[in-house]
């Protein structure tokens, strides 16, 4: 069946055709895989012999291995797109996954933080450090922004301008938008562009060659995981807050947005969602929030 060509083939076609991240990729990859060593065990050679019962019966086996449903679901949409591909070339003349349902997931509300916290954690870096000035700004811009890690570290220097109070973010599918740079990012900004970058970028071998924005200790530019680990070095020196990543500042800024009268719709743009059923999300947990304080506080709740 020449299965690694048509999964390669495949992979390429979401990279170049569809504007897939790597980290998508990285999964459909593992998932096919695992997909492939399963058809290998139930003899299967040809994908034309691929059938609803064969899919059922790999589901099967993930559930017997107690996979979560969330990560059964992911290798469910990677078969739907692979299989669809398939089609599409002329490889297959049916999708065998038509008839096989995805498993219902509950979808946990988005976990954000109430603004004593937000104020707390933002004031923890020490502006007056090369790294701190950065960890500040980069907090700032998260909260004040609500971008995506992704879009955060991916940014340049040009990307921002703070004479505007904009900047031009990157988002999934390399979807441009424009988003506000409020003024306390904007104030963290001028501070790390104007001390704390530039002695990060001392250290950088491309000098003044190196366009990212927000730089590491070597002075080239900082991964969304190192992001992840610096919040976690502010988070743990607050008693009360845990397990919180950089995703929950743009669920903390989409909250907030909403608690105070913000429309639902200008709130998808800023996101940058495609699908407003997305940003609706953020409804319930502001209305979970109000009617937790009306629990705490009226006499009659």
């Amino acid at each position: 069946m020449n299965s690694d060509q048509w999964v390669e083939r495949f992979l390429l076609s979401m990279e170049m055709e569809h504007n897939a991240s790597t980290h998508t990729i990285r999964h459909y990859a593992s998932d096919l895989a695992q997909f492939l060593e399963f058809l290998g065990e139930q003899s299967v050679k040809e994908w034309s012999s691929v059938t609803h019962v064969t899919v059922r019966s790999f589901l099967a086996s993930l559930h017997a291995k107690q996979l979560a449903k969330r990560s059964v679901a992911r290798k469910l949409s990677a078969l739907r797109s692979f299989f669809r591909f398939l089609t599409q070339e002329g490889q297959i003349s049916s999708n065998p996954l038509a008839s096989v349902r995805s498993p219902k997931l509950e979808k946990p509300l988005p976990k954000f933080l109430y603004a004593d916290q937000t104020l707390r954690l933002l004031a923890q870096p020490d502006a007056a450090t090369s790294l701190g000035a950065r960890d500040r700004a980069m907090f700032e811009l998260l909260y004040g922004s609500g971008l995506r890690v992704g879009e955060l570290v991916g940014l340049d220097v040009g990307d921002v301008r703070l004479e505007l109070g904009m900047a031009l973010v990157y988002g999934k599918g390399g979807k441009e938008r424009w988003v506000p740079v409020g003024e306390h990012a904007a104030d963290a900004l001028r501070v790390y562009l104007e001390r704390g970058r530039a002695e990060l970028l001392a250290k950088s071998a491309q000098g003044a060659g190196e366009e990212a924005l927000f730089l590491n200790r070597d002075g080239t530019r900082l991964s969304d995981r190192s992001v992840r680990r610096i919040l976690d070095k502010y988070v743990d020196r607050i008693a009360d807050l845990n397990r919180i990543s950089p995703h929950t500042l743009r669920h903390t800024f989409a909250t907030h947005l909403l608690e105070a009268g913000a429309d639902l719709r200008s709130v998808q743009e800023l996101l940058g969602h495609a699908h407003l059923s997305t940003t609706q999300v953020y409804t319930h947990v502001t209305k979970d929030h109000l009617q937790s304080i009306y629990n705490r506080a009226h006499p009659r709740a």
